[in-house]
């Protein structure tokens, strides 16, 4: 498999995490959003939206959307640990979990919507994470913790072993903890980053860690 990464990518960084999860070998190609790799015509011949991260998989096959990829590697790859489980009403809560943060905290708080708001708006840096980045996370983050808090929580954010939750939850808590935010209202959060972080597969998946890091 090819995986088109870059290190700060909160998306790229789940994807990083589940192919670790699966003991799957890869190769990576860096896009620097930065510096605007993701507007190439090669690129975007391979990924029309311009995002991060894009994964082929050894038969050609593009798969583009970080959710969507972690299920197909559990359906493709269902001999490595399972990050969806296998009764339905567990994969429901897993996959509830993971929309809570890919869909609702991370899409506020991306680097597009953030450029967005200073170059539409005049909002410097620091506002922009002051009353922008810190409000959503806070609001984000409640409703996770209600969510962790009141189901089959365990060590991970359901049960003892990790799934898509605990993929989704690191990438967001990193971020969160980057930009100064105060996460001490949030305990079950913090306890289950904290048993995730602990695992080979999370640690060396951290944006610091990665080759194209700067």
């Amino acid at each position: 498999m090819k995986l088109y990464d870059y290190w700060r990518s909160s998306a790229a960084f789940r994807m990083r995490i589940a192919l670790n999860l699966k003991n799957i070998p890869y190769e990576r190609e860096f896009i620097h959003l930065r510096r605007k790799d993701q507007d190439s015509e090669t690129y975007l011949a391979l990924n029309p939206q311009g995002l991060v991260p894009a994964l082929v998989d050894d038969d050609g096959t593009v798969l583009t959307q970080s959710m969507a990829m972690i299920e197909y590697l559990d359906e493709t790859r269902p001999e490595g640990p399972s990050l969806l489980l296998s009764d339905a009403r567990g994969r429901a809560r897993v996959r509830a979990i993971s929309q809570a943060i890919a869909c609702e905290i991370h899409p506020l708080n991306n680097l597009r919507v953030l450029r967005q708001l200073g170059a539409a708006f005049g909002i410097e840096e620091e506002a922009r994470n002051e009353l922008w980045y810190k409000h959503w996370i806070d609001e984000g983050m409640k409703g996770l913790e209600g969510l962790l808090a009141s189901g089959e929580t365990g060590r991970h954010a359901h049960g003892d072993t990790p799934t898509m939750a605990d993929i989704c939850l690191v990438p967001q808590v990193y971020n969160a903890q980057r930009f100064g935010c105060d996460l001490s209202a949030f305990p079950t959060v913090l306890a289950i980053n904290e048993n995730c972080v602990a695992l080979d597969a999370f640690s060396a998946a951290f944006p610091d860690l990665q080759p194209d890091a700067e």
